[in-house]
């Protein structure tokens, strides 16, 4: 996800904060912010869910979600791009 030019500090503040929200969701298992090196103001939000549906229904319908968008959204320089994905080899 892209951050807005110099709001870089203030959304990994809000991510902070976040994380709880994410942690108690149903079928959260973990979640990890990581910075690209190369383009310091674009962000991965890596999610582990246990389905696509415990993010997509579960998590984007609560009112948790909501407070996740108002904590971080004002930092989001356009729409975050969302894919899912499942590991086909670990090493």
């Amino acid at each position: 996800m892209a951050v807005v030019a110099g709001q870089e500090g203030a959304f990994e503040a809000g991510v902070a904060k976040a994380a709880s929200l994410f942690l108690r969701a149903k079928g959260c298992h973990g979640v990890s912010l990581h910075r690209v090196v190369e383009t310091p103001n674009i962000y991965r939000l890596l999610v582990k869910w246990e389905t696509v549906e415990n993010h997509m229904i579960d998590f984007r319908n609560s009112a948790d979600f909501r407070e996740w968008r108002r904590l971080v959204g004002s930092y989001f320089d356009g729409s975050p791009t969302v894919t899912h994905s499942s590991p086909v080899a670990v090493f």
